[in-house]
């Protein structure tokens, strides 16, 4: 297995003016100007807010006020899942990137939206934000491939016996991603920024600390405990029915993040001894991501824009209305300085890619 140092002594050398970074953001910047529009949400990314929280919460009301049925309860918990999965990928994700409004405290207000399906936005922010976004594809360091060990998602990672039939049970585990957030993942990985030096100030694991019981107590408290005081239901057909709703998340997390960097034709790049990297971040960041079904704009409009994944790793304080105009930029400017420029040509193709990716890693 190869180690690789913590994210404080991993450096990407800088970028000279006029390289490819330097010029893919003067025409993005010029995009905005000159069109006059602003680089944040607009009326449709309002309205699509309003009707993601809605996918949520409209179901859960209904489930503790009209629903006499086990099948229609079971139903509108499977919906909740969709829910969480939309608020997830189109509103929360913009906000805790800084990216759905130019005020902060807009930003700061629609993150929390996490904490209301039961994560951490505070959490979330150095998970995927500082960790994924420097450091995409980085074995040790990016999160998102060096966590679960029981799936080898880079060829520097350990191999163990069990992986050699990932391909077929790392679709059941993608289902348990968001029960994982709600449960034992956050606390765990605090103590591991905390020894990393990824947690600010002198009080702040504590702080963060106290923010993830105070959400998961609130969590709990009205996803499961009011519905078992005041439905007739049985706790246990109710907690079935919250592991379904967080089955049905996950799956739909994981078939969006994980065909975005897991394919063939990603890179998994290691920093030399002294802990740089051969690239720089924006190169770094057009080798290690995919995108896919450019064309699709249903898709797109429900994974908010993440279909667009080079767009968003290069431009992750831009909200996600704007990737599909940013993408023939990105594309023409990595041509121009012969890059390459990854995409699939749909969904199912992506998935299909990272299925044979898997199938892969579990080689010896």
């Amino acid at each position: 297995m190869t180690t690789t140092p913590f994210a404080s002594t991993v450096r990407f050398p800088k970028g000279a003016s006029g390289d490819f970074y330097h010029t893919l953001r003067s025409r993005a910047t010029a995009y905005f100007e000159d069109n006059r529009i602003s680089r944040h949400a607009n009326a449709q990314m309002v309205v699509k807010t309003v009707f993601m929280a809605c996918l949520y919460l409209v179901p859960f009301i209904l489930s503790l006020t009209v629903a006499d049925s086990k099948i229609f309860f079971f139903s509108l918990w499977l919906l909740m899942g969709v829910g969480i999965s939309g608020i997830g990928l189109s509103v929360m994700h913009d906000a805790n990137h800084g990216a759905y409004s130019s005020h902060k405290a807009v930003n700061r207000l629609l993150g929390y939206l996490l904490n209301v399906v039961g994560g951490c936005a505070a959490y979330w922010k150095i998970q995927h934000n500082v960790l994924h976004h420097t450091y995409t594809n980085i074995q040790g360091v990016d999160d998102d491939i060096s966590r679960v060990k029981i799936l080898r998602f880079s060829p520097h990672a350990g191999r163990m016996k069990l992986h050699r039939y990932q391909h077929y049970y790392a679709w059941l585990l993608y289902g348990l991603m968001t029960l994982s957030w709600v449960t034992t993942k956050e606390f765990a990985q605090l103590f591991e920024f905390r020894d990393r030096g990824l947690l600010p100030g002198k009080h702040g694991f504590r702080n963060l600390l106290l923010e993830v019981v105070i959400t998961k107590a609130l969590y709990y408290a009205y996803i499961l405990v009011l519905p078992i005081l005041i439905l007739p239901f049985s706790p246990w057909f109710i907690l079935l029915c919250f592991l379904c709703m967080h089955f049905v998340a996950g799956q739909i997390l994981s078939l969006v993040f994980q065909p975005a960097h897991v394919l063939l034709e990603n890179e998994f790049p290691l920093p030399n001894t002294e802990g740089r990297m051969e690239n720089n971040w924006a190169v770094h960041q057009l080798l290690t991501t995919s995108d896919f079904g450019q064309d699709n704009r249903l898709l797109s409009w429900f994974v908010g824009g993440l279909n667009f994944q080079i767009e968003h790793h290069l431009f992750p304080k831009v909200c996600h209305v704007h990737y599909r105009a940013l993408s023939g930029i990105v594309r023409q400017t990595a041509a121009e300085f012969h890059l390459p420029y990854h995409t699939e040509k749909s969904w199912g193709a992506a998935i299909r890619s990272h299925w044979r990716m898997l199938r892969e890693l579990a080689k010896p």
